[in-house]
């Protein structure tokens, strides 16, 4: 496993992190999730990603990753780097979401009694709360660090001048802002607009979530839209129009994966961590044997000029 360091802080990250989006709920095997995280361990993975509402049911994930450490990784504690998030809907009721110091407190107690932790080494504002001050936020982020509860603080899905403005605040308080976690894959861009920049300039890591597209960027949808798919099911995040719409690219991007001895997936998250900006890339994982599959991508983090440009060229047409 490749490490890189985390901004300017005395923290490395693998190359490759596990996140637990998906596949880790209350409806998914727990045996499977097991067998998922011991492969992850195993191969070098130390940095599991987590938030209160990943489920389905919310919280489940986070209740099982629980039993999975005291089972499997209770004596691994100091060797794993987890982390939650809170900001979106968790319970009801107008203190069960946002950025206010009452929610983010308690949400956070929450998800350690579902991890059976006393600390987590991240905890991320997971999105911006227009109705609550930034300053606020901010207070409450730094009070869970001085409190004990997490080790480090991070934002995740604000935007380059959001995160500017908490990062300020959060130096001003003495607790920095570790880490950045934002979407980021060959077809969601955005981040290199400005955010990148601006998270290098502040001494602040960053780690990309959704590196394969939810799918797109594999060989699932290479020829049609296969039954039991995310976009078969009609998801808001990936429909099936916009599957048909990018085909031309997938199958494009596949042939330049296939002639540098890679698969899709492996070339995209190859892509991604060319750049040393980005200090992990979070991927998710169905069974170990998907996980194994996109960890090879490790073998090949080079491109060439004549490469880039042509994937440029398929991105861009």
């Amino acid at each position: 496993m490749h490490f890189r360091r985390c901004g300017n802080s005395g923290i490395q990250l693998p190359a490759l992190s596990l996140g637990l989006w998906h596949n880790f709920g209350s409806v998914d095997s727990l045996l499977n999730a097991k067998r998922i995280v011991r492969t992850a361990f195993d191969a070098g993975v130390t940095h599991f990603d987590l938030a209160n509402n990943y489920g389905p049911s919310f919280g489940s994930a986070e209740e099982n990753f629980g039993h999975i450490l005291k089972d499997d990784l209770v004596h691994y504690r100091d060797e794993l780097f987890i982390s939650t998030k809170a900001g979106y809907d968790m319970w009801p009721g107008p203190y069960g979401y946002g950025g206010s110091r009452k929610y983010l407190v308690s949400s956070l107690d929450q998800s350690l009694q579902r991890l059976g932790l006393e600390y987590v080494d991240v905890f991320y504002h997971h999105c911006p709360d227009i109705a609550t001050p930034l300053e606020e936020t901010a207070r409450a982020l730094d009070y869970i660090v001085r409190s004990g509860r997490a080790l480090y603080v991070g934002l995740s899905n604000y935007n380059d001048e959001q995160t500017k403005n908490m990062a300020k605040l959060l130096d001003d308080l003495g607790t920095p802002c570790l880490i950045q976690q934002s979407r980021y894959s060959m077809f969601d861009r955005n981040v290199e607009e400005k955010l990148l920049d601006k998270v290098q300039q502040k001494g602040i890591g960053f780690i990309a979530f959704s590196p394969l597209a939810q799918g797109l960027l594999t060989d699932r949808y290479l020829t049609n839209i296969p039954e039991g798919s995310r976009a078969s099911k009609g998801m808001t995040y990936l429909g099936k129009n916009e599957v048909t719409a990018l085909q031309p690219k997938i199958i494009a991007l596949n042939e330049i994966a296939q002639r540098r001895g890679q698969s899709l997936s492996q070339m995209a998250l190859s892509w991604l961590l060319k750049d040393q900006r980005v200090s992990s890339v979070l991927i998710g994982a169905s069974s170990p044997e998907q996980l194994e599959h996109n960890l090879h991508c490790l073998n090949d983090l080079h491109f060439d000029e004549s490469e880039l440009n042509i994937i440029k060229a398929v991105l861009m047409g």
